[in-house]
């Protein structure tokens, strides 16, 4: 039992359906994967990028911590004497003492806004800022009075923002050795030994190079004195006191302590900071901490400040990623392969469609001949029919029945052998005129049989063509067959063959007077056995297998067949041929 074709593509259009759900599955999988990689590839360059900036960031404050932290500390008073060098720095000064001006009081930079220290007594100065008579030395020797006065308010204004017990907290005691001040170096605090964590490691490498360089300077050993007082200096330490930043450190000198630092210009180092940094974290931009605050995200090591990153962008999808590239191919490859599935099947499905229309119109086809055949026959060998006129007619409806069954083997033999690519070999060159002299009596003789006349124009083109005359009298007699078939009752039963030329073309047109082909005709006139065996029972004989093998065969000689006019006053069909220059 034959399956139904709608069965056939429920199947197939299950079969698509689910390889489109699970090529879509395996799409989205692919895409999300594709898209975690992408976060995860961004999320590593932006961590790369923080590190790398934090790392830049605490490389360019490493000297500026280890120049402070390495200052003598008898260089936080403006003057102190030459011949005590290292030796009993903070005693008074007496008469005839040889005075040095410290390095600090000529000091400026962009990042430091002042040097100050908080006594043993708990006073506040600077030495930016000297008094009394230090300031009218300053002022004679060293500095004009406009400097003086710019450091004396800011000075001012650091009085309102550190206090001594904020200082005192900044510069909490912290665990380093004693050394005496015969030791040159002792002054300098050695953070390789104590703390290799405060520094960095360009710091470490900068005081290294200051200490060697200090140590060649150094004064004779013999010239200290024995009695000297021990010194301790602690590291410097960087905190917020209120919204100023403080560098500072704890100096205890014998029994005396004292808390020494300088006011860091927040804004210009922050601004220099980000600045060096704006090629890895664009738009970043720092934070203080407080001392409270434990997180180590994100935090420099030189300075209590965090680097706050801007969020992060929305992904920039590319458009043609090798995932996607590789899966656009794929589902191209899948609809292609979906449509080719189709149109196979389809055309499988419409082949055996046809060749079922086909058997079924010529088993009806066969069916009544051979019914002829057999009731003729057995009539005359019987006898039954013993009038000569009854009897010549019984012989000519045989007659007639053997030729049409002739012709329709004839059509589906040719008909399977240009199936199978069968080629013309043989071609004669000839005029139109002969052309028609040899096919004309075949076709009148055709036309006569279907009550028909068959009429040839009288104006023939002087032009040559090279055909095959057979093929050209086959495609010729299947139009006149048509013709006679359905346009024999009409009034005028003229069959008309008609001549013209083209460029390169002769148009051999066939045309009847009968009452023209339907619209629903129309669309398969030129299909192979398009006609049905209900077709075939209620219209004129034939498997529709004419027309189709006429096209094919006119095709193969170089030319084609088409519908010319159709109308209510009669159909043409056109045959073109090449014209042999």
């Amino acid at each position: 039992m034959r399956k139904h074709p709608g069965w056939i593509w429920l199947a197939f259009g299950l079969c698509v359906t689910l390889a489109a759900v699970a090529m879509t599955r395996v799409s989205a999988v692919a895409l999300e994967l594709e898209r975690a990689e992408s976060r995860i590839r961004r999320q590593a360059a932006r961590d790369e990028n923080l590190q790398l900036a934090l790392w830049r960031m605490d490389s360019a404050l490493a000297p500026l911590i280890a120049e402070e932290g390495m200052r003598p500390y008898f260089t936080y008073t403006s003057f102190y004497p030459a011949e005590r060098a290292y030796t009993h720095m903070l005693e008074a000064v007496n008469k005839g003492d040889v005075l040095v001006a410290s390095p600090l009081l000529t000091y400026t930079s962009p990042r430091i806004r002042l040097h100050f220290q908080f006594g043993p007594d708990g006073r506040l100065n600077s030495p930016q800022v000297p008094e009394g008579n230090m300031r009218a030395l300053a002022e004679s020797r060293l500095l004009p009075p406009g400097q003086l006065d710019a450091a004396a308010h800011r000075f001012a204004r650091l009085r309102g923002l550190v206090s001594e017990p904020a200082m005192d907290l900044c510069c909490e005691p912290q665990a380093t050795p004693s050394r005496k001040s015969t030791d040159i170096l002792g002054m300098f605090p050695d953070q390789a030994a104590t703390d290799p964590g405060q520094q960095s490691r360009g710091s470490i490498e900068y005081m290294m190079r200051y200490r060697n360089k200090t140590r060649a300077q150094a004064v004779a050993p013999e010239r200290l004195l024995a009695t000297s007082e021990p010194v301790s200096q602690a590291p410097m330490e960087a905190a917020w006191i209120g919204e100023s930043l403080i560098l500072g450190r704890r100096v205890r000198v014998g029994p005396k302590t004292f808390l020494q630092g300088c006011w860091l210009d927040w804004e210009a180092i922050r601004a220099e900071l980000l600045a060096s940094v704006v090629d890895l974290v664009p738009n970043a931009t720092l934070e203080p901490v407080q001392a409270d605050d434990q997180a180590p995200t994100r935090r420099l090591a030189a300075l209590p400040a965090r680097l706050v990153m801007p969020p992060a962008e929305a992904e920039v999808r590319t458009s043609w990623s090798p995932v996607r590239l590789s899966l656009g191919i794929t589902w191209a490859c899948l609809i292609l392969t979906a449509g080719a599935v189709a149109l196979l099947l389809g055309g499988a499905l419409s082949l055996s469609e046809r060749r079922g229309t086909f058997v079924s119109a010529v088993t009806h086809e066969l069916r009544t001949p051979l019914t002829t055949f057999r009731l003729y026959t057995e009539m005359l060998a019987e006898g039954m029919v013993r009038d000569p006129e009854t009897q010549a007619s019984y012989l000519q409806t045989l007659r007639n029945e053997s030729e049409r069954l002739g012709h329709l083997v004839e059509n589906v033999l040719s008909f399977a052998c240009i199936e199978r690519g069968r080629s013309i070999d043989r071609r004669d060159l000839l005029e139109v005129a002969d052309l028609i002299a040899r096919v004309q009596p075949a076709l009148a003789a055709q036309a006569d049989r279907g009550g028909m006349e068959f009429v040839v124009s009288h104006e023939l083109p002087d032009v040559r063509i090279r055909t095959d005359v057979s093929l050209v009298e086959q495609i010729l007699a299947n139009l006149v067959d048509n013709t006679a078939k359905y346009a024999n009752r009409a009034d005028d039963r003229r069959i008309e063959l008609e001549f013209a030329v083209a460029p390169a073309r002769l148009a051999v047109s066939v045309r009847d007077h009968g009452p023209g082909l339907p619209d629903r005709a129309i669309r398969r006139l030129f299909r192979p056995f398009s006609k049905s065996a209900h077709d075939a029972a209620h219209s004129a004989p034939g498997v529709g297998l004419g027309l189709a093998l006429s096209r094919r065969l006119a095709r193969a000689l170089g030319g084609d067949l088409r519908l010319g006019a159709n109308g209510p006053d009669g159909v043409s069909f056109v045959l073109t041929l090449p014209i042999e220059a």
